[in-house]
């Protein structure tokens, strides 16, 4: 059966058998593994990860076609979640020793990841999570501070998980070509993660900071603190920075406080 790749659905299937065979290898080959491959497509990959021989192998595709070829193919050495990633809550699917594969769709690449991230917590069984983006997006996920990528993406998942980039793809190992390089990214949950009771605290202070970047924080601050002065002294910050200036560390001390202290309900 020839599939024509849904630009709606974002799709970008890696052809490139040397590139597949490499991301492959990054699979650690242990009985014990729980694999889940998010968007696997006709199962290029599907087909080198089961050779790891992985206690459970699910895999979550949402075009219904490609889900009768996968089950033509594979059969039962695989389970298929036939639905959408961003209905998908993972806690169903996440057992022990867990690790998380994907060729993400690029229009909804970090809204999975941002969701995943919201997940992940001291009690999980997530080993490592491997996802390729677009190369642009993975330059924003992996950004530190002082640079001109560094925002809301880069601090979100510098909170819960240790970030380095494997390697670059290019775009003649996709079918269809998307127009810039792809990157591929490795994803460790950290052991030490600083305690906020809603990530959506976070997401707050950074869509007030990065709403106005180019601007020192001093405005920032102003909207989030009544008693703005007072709070930028407590917590050792310079209102004269720019919001790409400050630390995962320094956000994560805002958000706390905020929550401490100032939470709006609404936004529960």
């Amino acid at each position: 059966m020839k599939i024509i790749p849904k630009k709606s659905l974002g799709q970008n299937f890696l052809v490139d058998k040397n590139i597949i065979c490499n991301i492959a290898r990054l699979i650690d080959n242990k009985s014990d593994l729980n694999l889940i491959e998010i968007g696997p497509g006709y199962g290029s990959l599907t087909s080198e990860l089961i050779k790891k021989k992985p206690n459970k192998l699910v895999v979550i595709e949402k075009d219904e076609k490609l889900v009768n070829i996968l089950k033509e193919n594979f059969g039962s050495n695989i389970d298929i979640v036939n639905d959408d990633i961003l209905n998908i809550s993972f806690e169903n699917y996440i057992i022990k020793n867990t690790v998380i594969i994907g060729n993400l769709p690029y229009n909804i690449s970090t809204k999975i990841l941002t969701n995943l991230i919201k997940f992940i917590n001291k009690k999980n069984s997530i080993k490592y999570v491997i996802f390729m983006f677009q190369k642009e997006v993975a330059d924003r996920i992996i950004a530190k501070e002082n640079s001109k990528e560094y925002g809301r993406i880069s601090i979100l998942v510098n909170w819960k998980m240790n970030v380095k980039k494997l390697f670059d793809i290019n775009p003649e190992c996709f079918n269809p070509k998307p127009k810039i390089k792809s990157t591929l990214l490795f994803f460790e949950p950290k052991t030490k993660i600083f305690e906020l009771k809603r990530s959506k605290t976070l997401e707050h202070i950074t869509n007030i900071f990065f709403q106005q970047r180019r601007k020192i924080i001093k405005n920032s601050m102003k909207l989030l603190f009544s008693d703005y002065l007072y709070v930028s002294k407590y917590l050792g910050i310079d209102l004269n920075l720019r919001p790409q200036n400050l630390s995962v560390e320094t956000y994560l001390k805002i958000s706390d406080f905020y929550e401490k202290n100032y939470f709006n309900k609404s936004l529960t």
